[in-house]
């Protein structure tokens, strides 16, 4: 076989193919065990030695230029698939950033913001006070002494600390504890106020009754 025109038909066919596995396939045609290279390289052992020198030069050259084009073939096969994937995969990176939005005010905590502009807005003050609070301003100010009854209804949490009387500090049940030391304040200003336009705006912390819409603690 002519091994100019060998080397032409690699060329098309190497060319021809349009995925890796084809191309391999076209390899074993002229480089495998049984291809058209390996069976001029196998026809060599039965020429003259001299015949069989000049002959295994040609062929030998004829392979590399094979295996050239082969090599060259599967490198711009392998460039194809990357600019295809790269294609697929772009980022138009002319688009607008994808902005982090900030959080919300919690629908419960927007209504009581709103109650409290409500209030404002017809001349009461919000008041506040302490979330850990004394058994005095609690409890005992408010008529129930120890042992009452609503003590335990409550459950109250305690914290570990104690006040000026040895008594143990809670965080506050409910809103009245910072009424009476508001109450008490105003009293020692002024002695003769006699009302306040002021509402209780705040958290509490107490157990209660567990239901559908409701959890263990306030």
């Amino acid at each position: 076989m002519d091994l100019e025109q060998l080397v032409n038909e690699a060329r098309a066919a190497f060319s021809g193919a349009k995925q890796p596995a084809a191309l391999e396939n076209e390899k074993a045609r002229f480089l495998g065990k049984s291809g058209a290279i390996t069976e001029q390289l196998k026809a060599l052992g039965r020429l003259p030695a001299e015949e069989k020198r000049q002959l295994g030069s040609q062929v030998n050259r004829a392979k590399e230029a094979i295996e050239a084009l082969l090599e060259a073939r599967r490198r711009e096969l392998a460039e194809e698939q990357l600019n295809e994937r790269l294609a697929q995969e772009a980022i138009d990176v002319t688009l607008p950033g994808r902005l982090r939005r900030s959080g919300g005010i919690h629908p419960v905590t927007r209504t009581w913001m709103r109650i409290e502009e409500i209030f404002a807005s017809i001349g009461f003050d919000v008041a506040d006070g302490p979330e850990i609070e004394t058994d005095w301003y609690n409890f005992t100010a408010l008529n129930s002494p120890e042992n009452h009854p609503a003590r335990s209804m409550q459950d109250t949490f305690y914290v570990d600390a104690r006040d000026s009387q040895g008594k143990p500090l809670l965080l506050r049940t409910h809103t009245s504890p910072m009424q009476v030391g508001m109450r008490a304040r105003i009293s020692r200003r002024s002695r003769s106020s006699r009302w306040v336009a002021r509402i209780v705006s705040t958290a509490t912390r107490r157990t209660r009754r567990v239901s559908p819409g409701r959890g263990p603690v306030d």
